[in-house]
Formats: structure tokens, C-alpha cells, sequence
């Protein structure tokens, strides 16, 4: 529909709008209905002289304005029995199909179809507050996670997303950015909405709550709680291998936080696998990250305090992606060339790993897969008997990914930087 042009029919008021665009109407003569509306045809300017024909309304019998041809009627939703009435099946046998309950696999698939049709045809919603109030469930999953932001928790989310909206749950996030108080609190205002379940992404727990509990990457055995790992033995062999197996002695190292889930073990792996490689760990090529901060600066920062200690190294494996980008950059800005000065390995492989220049050889974490088995064990604690047995650690294995950081080093000349030319 299209505003006439002409104003001379329109009252008062919308001849002359008040400055504040966003006042509101006052009474009905100032509604859209009060305006000079009509077709586009009938918008084309007037002879002079010509008045514009008089505005025609239909009515109902009633003396009520009739409906637009123009308006569109939706049905007001359909209940569960009207379905079950339309389709003459019984209101449990809908009610399984729709609400996705394990019972409805005995149900043949060409009926599961005919419901699901006429669900949507006779525009039929779930009552979620209802089904949760008679099955005493919220079918809500809590998730806590350090940080939202490019890197290991996003790809955990994003598997946990992916199983959670298979089975019909919803979800909740928390970031805690690593603050005790707030992992203890949030615990709790999860079970205050409700949840059935808590998955905690590289946060520590100490304690059992009253709902399911799963952990990735949380490293300390609680009793009723699943806890996903990786085989960080197997990562750590797999990159001192590789760099060994390019000729790498002299190798600087980037250690995690101390407050972050894989920190201890991964760098325990890495000794291991370093005295199995016959590799010397220097304590002048060792550099922790240091703050909270999600991006590559502790990388960066790491990597130049590396490079301040003098001790030349040719390769050097960091903690995760981010701090591996980040000490990419330092080692750029003190004259050094990646791979050709000095190889660098990541850990993770994030998803802009493959996208850096040079591509980042890193070990692969299998980050999504990992938030599937966590949705899934959770989800499996919430349908089984209290009180029933659950593994106390499930374990994955990572890949190695080679791509442009890494090569076979080169002769290093005393008095540059970092003991490279």
C-alpha cells in the first residue's frame, strides 16, 4: 500500500507532525486508518479543480470495518489433541513424535512423517513450559567456558551446540575468565535456572553438584564426574618427532598459565617425550605465558624474553595457536625468518592456523569432537538411573598437521639474535 501524496483530506495533526518523530498517537482519528490510503493507481495527480472521490470502506453486516482482501489469516496454534483429532491416532503416539521421546522409534516412519506434517500444517507449538512443569525437566544444559573468543572454546562450543540441538536442549554459557569466585557462583545460578546438566570447558571443579556433571580437559578425578582429555603423551611425541626427525637439538619451549586445566600435563608430556627423543631441556629456552588475555600478545611477550636470554634455539614449540602467532610476530620483528631461522609448532589447530603465513604446523586437537562426547555423555548421565556407574575419563587422540612453519634448521652464526643470522 502506498501514501497519497496529496494531504488535503488528512487531519490536522498529520499535516503538520511534531518535531519528536517519535511521539505517539494519541486517539483513533490519528491511526493509519485516518490517512488518505489508496491504491498506486489512484495516486496519479488530479485534474484541477477535481476533487478526489470519497474514501469507500467495506463493512460486515455488523456495521464493522470488513477484512483486507490484502490481510493474511494465521490460524491460531493447533493443540496437541486437535492434532492427534485430525490425523485419528491417539494424543501419546503424537505427543512421542512430536516431543522427540526415545519411544517414538517403535512408531513407523511414514506415520512419524504424517504427524510431523500436520504439526506443521495445522500450526502446532510445544508448550515448553507445560512439558517441563508435568516432566518435571527444563531439557536446559549449563556450559562453562573460560572465554568466548577464537580458539580452543569455540570449537568445543561448537560441538557441544551441535549434539545439544540434535536432541532437541537448550543451552546456557558462562565465561568465567579463570576467577575461582566466579566459577563457585556460577555453578550455582545453573542450578538455580534449572539445568539438568553442567559441562565445564577447562575450568576446574572440585566438587559434585546434584546434576550431571562432564569436564574437558579438567585433569582431576571427582567421583560421579567424566572427565575428556586428550592423549597429551601422544601430542607431545608427535611434535619433538617431527622436529627431531628434522634435525631440531635446540628447541625454546612455551608453557601454559599456571591457571589453565592442561598446563601440568601437557608440559609433563613434553618432558617425556623430549628425554624419549633425546632432546635437552634448557631451562633458558623455557618461557610461561603470562595473563589472561585470549589474544597473541602473552605469545609475543613470551617469545621475546626468549630471545632476551640469549640461548639460541632453531625451533620452538608453544603452547597453543594463539601464543604460536603471537611468537611468530616477535620472532619477524627481531630479523628472523619462520620457517628458515626458526620452525614453530602450535597446538590446537584453530581454525585461522591453516590461514597464517606460513601455514602453522600444529598438533590437532579434535576440539569439536571433543564438545560432542561431552554433549553426549552428559546427556546420556541425564536419561540414565541416579546413581548409576560412569567412566571416570574418556580419552581422545590428536593428530599432527605439517604445514609451512616447520623445516630443517639451518647453521646458526654467533652474535645474532636469538644465536641466529
Amino acid at each position: 500500500m502506498t501514501r497519497a501524496k496529496k494531504t488535503k483530506n488528512l487531519p490536522a495533526k498529520a499535516r503538520n507532525p511534531a518535531p519528536d518523530s517519535t511521539q505517539k498517537l494519541q486517539d483513533p482519528s490519528d491511526s493509519l486508518e485516518a490517512l488518505d490510503v489508496r491504491a498506486p493507481e489512484a495516486c496519479a495527480p488530479l485534474p484541477d479543480g477535481e476533487s478526489p472521490a470519497p474514501s469507500r470502506r467495506r463493512t460486515t453486516a455488523a456495521g464493522a470495518p470488513a477484512a483486507s482482501a490484502a490481510t493474511t489469516s494465521v490460524s491460531p496454534p493447533a493443540s496437541l489433541k486437535s492434532v492427534a483429532a485430525h490425523l485419528g491416532l491417539s494424543t501419546a503416539a503424537v505427543s512421542r513424535v512430536l516431543s522427540g521421546a526415545p519411544a517414538a522409534r517403535s512408531i513407523p516412519a511414514a506415520t512419524q512423517q504424517r504427524i510431523l506434517a500436520a504439526a506443521e500444517l495445522l500450526n502446532y507449538q510445544p508448550n515448553i513450559f507445560g512439558r517441563s512443569l508435568r516432566n518435571r525437566r527444563s531439557f536446559t544444559i549449563g556450559v562453562m567456558v573460560p572465554e568466548v573468543s577464537e580458539g580452543y572454546a569455540t570449537l568445543v562450543l561448537s560441538g557441544i551446540e551441535e549434539r545439544l540441538l540434535q536432541e532437541g536442549y537448550f543451552y546456557f554459557v558462562i565465561s568465567h575468565h579463570h576467577r575461582p569466585d566466579l566459577i563457585h557462583k556460577y555453578q550455582h545460578l545453573l542450578l538455580a535456572r534449572a539445568v539438568e546438566g553442567i559441562i565445564a570447558v577447562d575450568t576446574p571443579v572440585e566438587q559434585r553438584l546434584s546434576v550431571p556433571m562432564v569436564t574437558v580437559s579438567g585433569h582431576h578425578e571427582r567421583d560421579g564426574i567424566t572427565n575428556i582429555v586428550l592423549n597429551h603423551k601422544r601430542a607431545a611425541a608427535l611434535a619433538l618427532e617431527h622436529l627431531s626427525g628434522l634435525g631440531h637439538k635446540q628447541i625454546a619451549f612455551i608453557k601454559g598459565q599456571e591457571f589453565s586445566s592442561d598446563t601440568e600435563a601437557r608440559w609433563q608430556a613434553i618432558r617425556h617425550a623430549a628425554a624419549q627423543n633425546d632432546l635437552r631441556v634448557q631451562q633458558k629456552l623455557i618461557a610461561r605465558l603470562e595473563g589472561d588475555s585470549p589474544t597473541h600478545e602473552p605469545g609475543y611477550f613470551a617469545t621475546q624474553r626468549l630471545l632476551g636470554n640469549g640461548a639460541p634455539f632453531s625451533a620452538l614449540f608453544a603452547f597453543n595457536d594463539t601464543s604460536a602467532i603471537g611468537a611468530i610476530r616477535a620472532l619477524r620483528e627481531a630479523g628472523l625468518r619462520v620457517p628458515q631461522d626458526v620452525s614453530v609448532v602450535g597446538f590446537d589447530d584453530v581454525q585461522s592456523a591453516a590461514f597464517q603465513n606460513p601455514g602453522l604446523t600444529t598438533v590437532r586437537q579434535p576440539l569439536q569432537k571433543m564438545g560432542v562426547l561431552a554433549a553426549q555423555t552428559v546427556l546420556q548421565q541425564i536419561m540414565e538411573p541416579a546413581g548409576g556407574a560412569h567412566a571416570k575419563q574418556l580419552v581422545v587422540d590428536p593428530e599432527f598437521v605439517v604445514r609451512g612453519s616447520t623445516c630443517p634448521p639451518r647453521l646458526a652464526h654467533a652474535g645474532s639474535p636469538g644465536g641466529h643470522s
